[in-house]
């Protein structure tokens, strides 16, 4: 067995996992699509890295996004409806999303989506420079007790990741219904170079963007009177 990294001795962008692997027991068809399915449309990120990532997918494919901690992938799946010449990567360590999102990927023959089924800080590692044009992480695990915050996604670190795989005039996307990690993501990218947050108002980031797929916990969060912001940052 590997010895665990401190966070000290862990090379940039790379973080310890945290979270849960597997939740409930799949179905049968669901298991079947994890084991069939899954394996055609999953990222090997021990190969070396592709001089593009829009060579993941294909010649037609204008641009890449990437969806971090996808859920029940709503949102994942609606944009690669809408925007079939754009590629887009879910990733998701939680099986039972990556099962939810296989669903919908089969029932509506969706072929531009790849998915990584690990941590999100490895596979930004892994993706080449200004390659992506959004990024997008909803509804992130806020771990709200203070000696678990170096667990949320959002750290200096993995924000310089993102900054080297996002292009120039690419967007940071972040929606969250918990007031301190909101806070915590504010104070986080103010103090990055590399980002413009783009509010101009504050219905730039009470009401969600244009084209926005609400997801089933967001749809919760708004049940249980809990509002969400959307924040947007540019890649200078």
């Amino acid at each position: 067995m590997s010895e665990r990294k401190s966070d000290s001795d862990r090379a940039d962008g790379e973080r310890a996992f945290f979270g849960r692997r597997k939740g409930h027991k799949l179905r049968q068809h669901q298991a079947e699509l994890v084991d069939h399915l899954l394996p055609h449309l999953s990222l090997d990120i021990t190969t070396q890295r592709p001089a593009s990532a829009a060579e993941i997918f294909g010649p037609a494919t204008k641009d890449v996004r990437l969806e971090i901690g996808f859920g029940g992938g709503e949102h994942l799946a609606a944009e690669a409806q809408t925007f079939t010449t754009t590629g887009f990567i879910g990733c998701e360590p939680y099986v039972n999303g990556m099962a939810k999102i296989l669903a919908q990927i089969e029932a509506a023959n969706i072929g531009n989506i790849r998915l990584f089924a690990g941590d999100a800080a490895e596979l930004l590692a892994w993706l080449p420079d200004a390659s992506l044009s959004r990024i997008d992480l909803i509804h992130p695990d806020p771990w709200p007790k203070r000696r678990h915050w170096k667990r949320r996604f959002v750290q200096d670190r993995t924000i310089a990741a993102m900054a080297r795989v996002l292009k120039a005039g690419g967007e940071f996307r972040f929606v969250c219904d918990i007031d301190d990690y909101c806070a915590w993501t504010l104070s986080h990218l103010a103090r990055a170079p590399d980002f413009q947050w783009l509010a101009e108002r504050a219905d730039d980031f009470r009401q969600p963007w244009a084209g926005y797929t609400m997801t089933r916990y967001g749809r919760k969060a708004a049940r249980e009177g809990r509002k969400a912001a959307y924040l947007r940052f540019r890649r200078s």
